[in-house]
This record gives C-alpha cells, sequence and structure tokens, in this order.
C-alpha cells in the first residue's frame, strides 16, 4: 500500500490544484466584474463606473431609477436578447460546462486516489480514473479559456454594447479595463490545465508485495 501510495503524490496535487481551480471557475462565473465600464455621464451611474457581467450588467446610481433599486442597480440580461454580443452568452454555457466537466474530473480522482491509498491495486481502474479526470480538468481549463479570452479581446479593443433603454447604460464607455473575473479566470484555467497535465501523467507502480488486477 505505501509503495502504492508513493506513485500518486503527483496526482494528490492534482485534486488540490483541481479543486482551487474548479472553485474559481465558479467563482468567476458569479462575479459580475468581466467588465468595468468609465462612463463620461454620471446623471444615473452616479459613480461613473458600470460592471458588465455574463449574467447581468450593475452601477451605483443615487438615482431612483427602478422600484426597489436605490443605490445598486442591476439589470439581467433576458433570454437571447439580440443587443448583447456572442461572448456574453457563449461565456455562460461555456463555464455551466466547466463547472461541470471540472466536478466531473474531481469525482474521477476522488475514486481513483481512493482506490490508491486503500492498497486496492486494480491497474486497470485505477488509471481509467486518473485519465478520465485528466481529460475532464483539460476540457473544463478549455472552456473556461475561450470566454476569458474572448472577453479580454473585447475589454482591450474597447468594443461597444448597444443595451435597450431599460438598462440605463450607454452603448459605448469611455474607457473600459477587465475586471476581476478575468484574472480569476486565468488562474482557473492554468489550474485546471495544470490539473489535468498531473492526472494524464500517473504510471502504475508495479511492487513485488502486491498482486495486480488487470
Amino acid at each position: 500500500m505505501s509503495s502504492l501510495a508513493s506513485t500518486s503524490h503527483l496526482q494528490l496535487a492534482t485534486f488540490a490544484l483541481g479543486t482551487v481551480g474548479w472553485i474559481l471557475c465558479t467563482v468567476s462565473m458569479g462575479i459580475v466584474e468581466w467588465r468595468v465600464w468609465h462612463v463620461a455621464n454620471t446623471t444615473i451611474i452616479s459613480s461613473g463606473i458600470a460592471w458588465v457581467g455574463i449574467w447581468k450588467v450593475c452601477f451605483i446610481s443615487y438615482l431612483h431609477v427602478s422600484p426597489g433599486y436605490k443605490e445598486l442597480f442591476c439589470r439581467k440580461f433576458s433570454g437571447y436578447d439580440s443587443s448583447i454580443p456572442q461572448e456574453i452568452y457563449a461565456a455562460q454555457g461555456l463555464l455551466l460546462i466547466a463547472m461541470f466537466m471540472g466536478l466531473l474530473g474531481l469525482t474521477a480522482t476522488i475514486f481513483a486516489l481512493r482506490n490508491v491509498y486503500m492498497g486496492i491495486t486494480h491497474k486497470t481502474l485505477i488509471t481509467r480514473f486518473f485519465l478520465v479526470g485528466g481529460f475532464f480538468y483539460i476540457f473544463a481549463g478549455l472552456c473556461v479559456l475561450i470566454p476569458v479570452s474572448w472577453n479580454f479581446y473585447s475589454v482591450t479593443h474597447n468594443q461597444s454594447i448597444a443595451f435597450p433603454p431599460s438598462y440605463y447604460m450607454p452603448s459605448s464607455p469611455a474607457a473600459q479595463e477587465p475586471g476581476a473575473a478575468i484574472p480569476i479566470g486565468i488562474i482557473a484555467v492554468i489550474l485546471l490545465l495544470l490539473s489535468g497535465t498531473f492526472s494524464l501523467s500517473y504510471r502504475f507502480l508495479v511492487t513485488t508485495n502486491t498482486v495486480t488486477k488487470f
């Protein structure tokens, strides 16, 4: 058992990195700060800053622009509004897939590590779980990479969004910058890809003290 467990130290790190990467993926999906817009007209957007996420847009307003919202005003993206750019809707779907794939990767890693540390020397079962987990991690990392890169490109090129009037947002900002969700997403990508690489690198060690099942 100790010899078998000694071969999976890197995969134990895989589980730790994959867990953190999956959590960061979930965090980036939930926060609104994907794009930070700086606007010149502060009549409604009192702070001059608005946050554009993948689920909603928010800003601070000291005007009563909507019932129940006196300071922080948020408007959720409804349906597939043609005025909302495709990278936002793509980010919604891809991050949901990444969260699900990352969870499957963690589950596969847990099963593989359980067999290793319980001394269950079933070579095919352990190896397959690590391989499956690695593919899930890498697929999840790529699903995060696409929306993060796409939105970062849109920010750096100062692309505008034709918001409907009900959003109280200008179509173009005076300037914009990446929000906190983008660097969080980049870290998640790195951790998930590392987890996948480490998981795929597992090699089962056959020792004279164990009976290997194929």
